[in-house]
């Protein structure tokens, strides 16, 4: 059983060394580390530290917000170590998944987490139902303007194929493709009269 660091700083100029002193201070035997920004998932000092931490393990860390730019973040990499027998502890937070207030703690910053979500994606479908009872949607403008669409029907009409019409308009196959499915629903609705 292992007592394995990790470090993070942001940038290539600032210093790993406070970092590692503590946790070799507090039993790290081995330490990872990564000069990059927490939001960069790419952290390779992190992958291979993930790699190398086996069951019985336990990941040390100077604070959570090295390991994850989120709480969210770190309480999906300390599951998914729980998951696999190694335990987490921060030496800053009362994180400390060996003992049972630290693994509570963990517990409790999860719930938090998992709702902090739920009420980001309720806020989300809140605010894009309010903007489509405007008449706005969400989401990107569509590629295909009135003169693409009027372009592409004739194309259809003509026995083109849908990569013809695409590369015409130079526009994905699948924008075609939606754009004229309102056609065929319509034409559709108008039959089932």
């Amino acid at each position: 059983m292992s007592v394995v660091g990790y470090t993070r700083v942001s940038t290539q100029d600032q210093n790993l060394n406070s970092q590692s002193d503590a946790l070799r201070a507090a039993g790290a035997e081995f330490i990872y580390s990564d000069k990059l920004t927490g939001k960069n998932a790419a952290r390779p000092g992190l992958v291979e530290c993930m790699k190398f931490l086996r069951r019985g393990d336990t990941l040390l860390v100077y604070s959570t917000d090295r390991l994850g730019r989120s709480m969210t973040d770190v309480v999906t990499i300390v599951a998914d170590l729980g998951e696999r027998g190694v335990e987490f502890k921060s030496l800053t937070e009362p994180f400390d998944t060996t003992t049972p207030g630290g693994e509570l703690f963990f517990h409790i910053c999860a719930a938090f987490a998992q709702m902090n979500g739920r009420i980001i994606s309720d806020r989300t479908r809140a605010g894009l139902a309010s903007a489509r009872a405007r008449g706005r949607l969400g989401g990107r403008p569509s590629v295909m303007t009135a003169e693409r669409v009027a372009v592409a029907r004739r194309m259809r009409a003509e026995k083109a194929t849908w990569a013809t019409i695409a590369h015409t308009l130079q526009v994905g196959a699948s924008s075609v493709r939606r754009a004229l499915a309102d056609d065929a629903d319509q034409h559709e609705s108008k039959e089932a009269r």
